[in-house]
């Protein structure tokens, strides 16, 4: 694209290189993939370096240049495709040396490295001595002086990787969420082994340093003790676990998980070893305990949803970083905050890290996120009597469609709402099943392995109130129910809305409510994200995964796929990111016969290189007349005799299927912070023995707006709400439209791209709550 971006020339003709870390996590490759297209995009000649550092220092075939489709098809393989290596060398004077002459020998001037904080210190080292390198490779002889001013500025931009997720500024590490994916995947197979035959598992994850994947996984799979090296237990821990262990069986079940970070220590610094675990309850209580490490197994398989779309999102960003450096800039990270990208000072980062994270001890760890993960789950493993009774009776219920997660936030508020003296009732079938009377108390056990379960355990329907309104309300009255937690998608949302406009009419209806966002379109406001809505995506990912192959071993082809989410096309445009689809139709972003016509010429041209398959994503609302039997006529007559065409609709497979990681821990914190919300506003309402609450903001949607939990009232939501198209007015995610179709390769002005900022990390700002 011609012209020039804030200021600076667009980067026609100047050579980037792109090297990978010395360790592979998933979501790599689709970091190479966008850095390598968005280099082309811009004008830029990309090169790939070849088994990392490694590569740099040793040169020649290690470093080639790429085209458009050296990085096709890739985005769903783990690993690297360009390798990765330790290399002593580069650590020395020397190895630097010969990655300078190499760097120099190819033009290369701008670098984009995918690591951890090791690797992406090593190129700002590099970076900070390059003048020095190149004055001594002239004084050498190896280059000329005219060459060495031509290459005078080395830019550096890195992508952060790890599994551990232990780099701080960022929100989360490429790898993670995959890494979280494929130990979530083991404790529901174990699980059901564990229950058959009445076992202990004793489970080791990684984390040397830092366990946030113990954590993690611990909270989303209700683990019922956990070993991190952050917190290592009092003294005397064998003896309490024990006993916890002890009681969970004699309530009868069938159980016990232990997860352990294999960095894990006890208070005086001595490793505690999953063996040791394993051999301390046999010993004490006879149970049948097995130990499963799972070693590399998180490092493999093949990327999540969030992952590819993180990696994509950052790569994008890295390129824009690069061809916005000035010699003032500082080598920086591509970081991610909230749903946003951001740009942080390298060093900044990693000297946090040094300072805390790689201490050891008590917690170091500067994020309060990960303290907050910790608190929760010490909150909801083990039940905690109440130090009083709480005069307040809840009521949880499911509204809408089924989704995953949902089971998640009815167990951790149902386990809050204990913990807080709480009466706590459970509602079958959402509003219908409140007018009937399906009205149960519920107990901390009765939740007991809700976690992983995905649909509604409750069970849920689309009724609204205002269809049996006064039997809803005269249940309210007959069990004295002051709080409503309502579950679920936009009738929730609506639902919730009819009985706050009902308030004038019901003195019973003046009580708090709460709307916890869950469903797979996304399509309620007040929220970035809702419930469900992770799953779906990985659902819809990993069947167009299983196309794509269909479509490159039989040539020539091309899959339209229909995804639900009525008028909203969030699941279509992620997915669509996530499998690297040629294009994505939605409701949101109009499109004519033109744009149609376009999209089959683009296939058309595509059948004439080496990547011989095309994948349509069609969002199941996205037009009235255009219909996928339409696209199918359409794409089958036009591409006739270049390629044929065929059409899947994933149809309900979206809503089913185990949760998330992101979905189950999602859930939990949310049954949590809505609880303690309704809690609160409940004491500020209670005056002579009686709940009344009538103001905006005693009924709430709780959402995540970037890195914020926030809970906005639903009569001010109502303003900025689409009712015909069950839509909010503004959705973030539209933002990622233009990601799409920029590595897709359709041609879009640069001026559309909005650049993220560069912000700065220090202790102070990380230790400021900001939400999960």
């Amino acid at each position: 694209p011609p012209g020039t971006l804030q200021g600076h020339p667009v980067g026609r003709g100047v050579p980037w290189g792109l090297p990978s870390s010395r360790l592979t996590f998933p979501g790599m490759n689709a970091a190479v993939r966008a850095v390598t297209r968005m280099g082309i995009y811009v004008g830029a000649k990309v090169f790939l370096i070849y088994e990392g550092y490694e590569g740099l220092v040793e040169g020649g075939d290690n470093i080639k240049q790429a085209n458009w489709l050296s990085v096709s098809n890739i985005i769903q393989l783990g690993g690297t495709v360009i390798g990765s290596a330790r290399c002593k060398a580069f650590t020395t004077r020397a190895g630097r040396l010969r990655a300078a002459r190499n760097l120099v020998e190819h033009g290369i001037t701008n670098l984009c490295v995918i690591g951890g904080d090791g690797s992406l210190t090593g190129a700002d080292i590099f970076r900070s001595e390059w003048g020095e390198l190149l004055e001594e490779l002239v004084q050498d002889g190896q280059i000329s002086e005219e060459v060495a001013q031509e290459n005078s500025r080395l830019n550096i931009v890195g992508l952060v990787g790890s599994i551990d997720n232990d780099f701080c500024g960022t929100d989360m590490t490429i790898g993670t969420d995959s890494a979280l994916h494929r130990i979530m995947e083991v404790i529901d197979a174990i699980t059901t082994t564990a229950q058959s035959h009445q076992r202990t598992f004793v489970l080791e994850v990684m984390g040397r340093h830092c366990g946030y994947l113990a954590l993690v996984s611990g909270l989303a799979s209700g683990a019922d003790w956990l070993f991190i090296p952050e917190s290592p237990p009092e003294d005397g821990w064998e003896d309490l676990m024990c006993e916890r262990l002890g009681e969970t069986r004699s309530r009868g079940s069938r159980l016990n998980i232990i997860i352990i970070a294999e960095g894990a220590i006890d208070r005086s610094g001595k490793p505690i070893s999953s063996n040791y675990v394993k051999d301390l309850v046999v010993q004490r209580l006879g149970f049948d305990t097995r130990v499963t490490v799972l070693g590399h197994v998180q490092r493999g398989g093949t990327p999540s949803a969030f992952d590819r779309v993180l990696s994509s999102k950052m790569g994008m960003e890295a390129v824009m970083a690069l061809l916005e450096a000035t010699p003032d800039t500082p080598a920086c990270v591509v970081s991610l905050s909230g749903n946003q990208s951001v740009r942080l000072p390298l060093m900044e980062c990693v000297q946090v890290v040094s300072t805390g994270a790689r201490l050891g001890a008590t917690l170091p760890c500067p994020c309060r996120s990960f303290e907050n993960n910790w608190n929760i789950y010490k909150l909801l493993a083990h039940q905690k009597p109440a130090q009083e009774k709480s005069p307040f009776s809840l009521a949880i219920l499911n509204v809408g469609a089924p989704a995953a997660g949902m089971n998640a936030a009815v167990r951790s508020a149902v386990r809050i709402s204990i913990c807080q003296g709480h009466t706590i009732y459970a509602v079958s079938d959402g509003f219908e099943g409140l007018a009937k009377g399906q009205i149960r108390e519920v107990g901390w056990h009765d939740v007991a392995g809700w976690l992983g379960r995905g649909g509604s355990m409750l069970g849920t329907k689309r009724t609204l109130p205002k269809t049996c309104m006064e039997k809803i309300v005269e249940n309210v009255r007959k069990f004295n129910i002051q709080g409503l937690l309502v579950i679920g998608g936009f009738e929730a949302y609506e639902g919730v809305l009819q009985l706050v406009e009902a308030r004038g009419q019901y003195e019973e209806l003046c009580i708090i409510m709460c709307v916890i966002p869950a469903t797979i379109s996304n399509n309620v406001p007040g929220t970035d994200f809702s419930l469900g809505s992770d799953t779906a995506v990985n659902a819809a990912m990993e069947s167009c995964d299983r196309i794509k192959q269909s479509a490159s071993g039989t040539k020539r082809r091309v899959f339209i796929v229909e995804t639900m989410g009525g008028y909203c096309g969030y699941l279509s445009t992620v997915t669509g990111i996530a499998v690297g689809a040629d294009a994505a139709y939605v409701y949101e972003d109009p499109f004519t016969i033109h744009d149609l016509k376009a999209n089959v010429e683009h296939l058309t041209d595509k059948m004439k290189t080496d990547i011989q398959r095309g994948l349509v994503l069609r969002n199941e609302k996205c037009h009235e007349h255009y219909t996928t039997e339409f696209l199918y006529n359409l794409y089958s007559s036009e591409g006739k005799g270049i390629f044929d065409c065929r059409i899947n609709v994933l149809g309900h497979l979206q809503q089913g299927g185990a949760p998330t990681p992101f979905d189950r821990n999602y859930g939990t914190k949310l049954g949590v912070k809505a609880v303690l919300w309704m809690s609160e506003k409940l004491e500020e309402v209670y005056c002579k023995g009686r709940v009344f609450a009538n103001s905006d903001d005693s009924a709430c949607v709780i959402g995540l707006r970037k890195k914020v939990v926030a809970f906005s009232p639903v009569t001010e939501l109502k303003k900025v709400t689409d009712f015909e198209h069950r839509l909010p007015q503004e959705q973030w995610w539209l933002n990622l439209r233009l990601m799409l179709k920029m590595l897709a390769n359709y041609q879009i002005s640069l001026t559309e791209y909005i650049s993220g900022k560069m912000e700065h990390v220090t202790r102070r700002t990380l230790s400021i709550e900001k939400g999960f």
